[in-house]
């Protein structure tokens, strides 16, 4: 009896999220590569004669090429089709990363840094809005937890690779070897398996309300005003995925990119990604510099990915069933109170619990940005819209990176206590300028 239904569940998963099955086993095995390279990027490139006050600038180059690109090709993948458009991203990608393993040194590592973000530019908008497409409108949150879990699943497995493959072939260059191994297997799963998903279409303009999407009142009050004035139409019904989300037109969108749901992902994808590049610049110095080994680094992005893999399914259906307000405020207030935490933190075994608190935070908080993007997305407008919020996400990875170089330089702690200030400020202009437009939000918010 329990293995019947242990199938039924299973068969019921696959019918709902079968769809988007191959794209996230594509995000697992990219993340993999990925995950290899976040522990020991920072010291490959300092034992390649990359100073730590230039540190900064090597790790910027990859969000700065994403910076103007990444809106573009989202915009790109709204016209055409998307899975060809992920694939030669993904081949771009693959292709740079495993130039650095040749080509060494201060300014090659910044080239090929730059082409790797201008190739990741191509495929995440495509990747996102093909899922913000593909979901049903009331599973937003959902899908983007099952997103979430199978690149940290990536995270959870690459370390282990990426650290015993080094040391097995005496170096950190395997690292870059499997990492653009990995992109292309990706870039063949996406090739082979992914269909195409159809942007969801506009509505007719003849039969649909016209309210203005592009301004942002003053003052928004209870809840239904607070709808009316974020542009909303009345609530639909939600789709269910064998109703081909793609054609299904949610009335409750708004018909511009200029809406208060829309900068409110952007203020918080801005400051989790700042929060984010502190980490990827120097967090496997700070943790060398504290006593603790490449491994322990390895391990706390292993423990930083299974715990993200563990909740954040979970926390995406609780974000379409509570909506995505107090788990964006409680997401980046985990963050900051666990980086106000690391500097006093003496002994380098306590961080991977640590680690453990604000990957919990994080399980909530990114689905609950995705279900905030997907809210006030246009129909027909998805991949620009993730292009968008991604280029928010890359300006905050590149002032992290920078500032993070520059202070890291004076004081190895000094970062951590800058990103608790920037990311408070950034959480409170958010609740300033869109909290009711927020809470509006309700379970199903559409």
């Amino acid at each position: 009896m329990p293995q019947i239904s242990i199938a039924a569940r299973a068969a019921a998963w696959m019918g709902r999220w079968g769809g988007i099955l191959p794209l996230l086993i594509a995000e697992f095995i990219l993340w993999t590569g990925f995950g290899a390279l976040l522990p020991v990027m920072p010291l490959y490139f300092t034992e390649h004669g990359v100073e730590i006050a230039f540190l900064g600038v090597v790790i910027a180059a990859w969000p700065a090429a994403r910076l103007v690109t990444e809106p573009l090709f989202g915009s790109l993948a709204d016209r055409t089709a998307r899975v060809p458009l992920m694939v030669a991203g993904l081949f771009v990608a693959a292709a740079s990363v495993g130039a650095m393993a040749i080509w060494t040194g201060p300014l090659a590592f910044v080239v090929f840094r730059a082409l790797s973000g201008l190739g990741t530019a191509m495929y995440d908008p495509a990747a996102r809005g093909y899922l913000n497409d593909a979901a049903p409108p009331d599973r937003q949150g959902e899908v983007f937890g099952l997103y979430n879990a199978a690149q940290m699943g990536g995270i959870l497995l690459g370390p282990a690779i990426g650290g015993l493959g080094a040391a097995l072939f005496g170096g950190y260059a395997f690292v870059l070897v499997f990492g653009c191994l990995t992109t292309l297997a990706a870039a063949l799963a996406v090739a082979v398996r992914v269909r195409e998903v159809r942007p969801r279409r506009q509505a007719d303009a003849a039969t649909s309300p016209a309210p203005s999407y592009s301004e942002f009142p003053g003052d928004p009050g209870p809840h239904a005003d607070a709808v009316r004035e974020a542009g909303l139409a009345a609530p639909s019904s939600p789709a269910s995925w064998g109703d081909s989300p793609s054609d299904v037109h949610v009335p409750g969108r708004p018909r511009s990119l200029r809406n208060r749901f829309i900068l409110a992902a952007i203020l918080a994808n801005l400051a989790g990604f700042f929060g984010g590049g502190i980490y990827e610049t120097i967090w496997a110095l700070f943790v060398t510099d504290r006593g603790g080994g490449v491994e322990l680094v390895g391990a706390t992005f292993a423990i930083f990915g299974l715990t993200t893999i563990l909740v954040s399914p979970i926390g995406g259906r609780i974000v379409d069933r509570r909506g995505p307000f107090p788990f964006i405020v409680g997401g980046l207030l985990v963050m900051v109170v666990t980086m106000f935490t690391y500097p006093w933190v003496t002994l380098p075994m306590l961080y991977p619990p640590l680690v453990a608190v604000e990957a919990i935070g994080f399980s909530f908080f990114g689905p609950a940005t995705y279900a905030v993007i997907a809210r006030g997305t246009p129909d027909g407008r998805s991949s620009t819209a993730q292009g968008v919020l991604g280029a928010a996400g890359t300006v905050g990875t590149i002032a992290a990176a920078l500032a993070t170089g520059v202070l890291a330089a004076v004081d190895l702690n000094a970062p951590f206590f800058a990103g608790c200030v920037v990311i408070l400020v950034l959480l409170v202009a958010t609740l300033l300028v869109s909290g009711p437009a927020l809470r509006s939000i309700r379970p199903h918010g559409y």
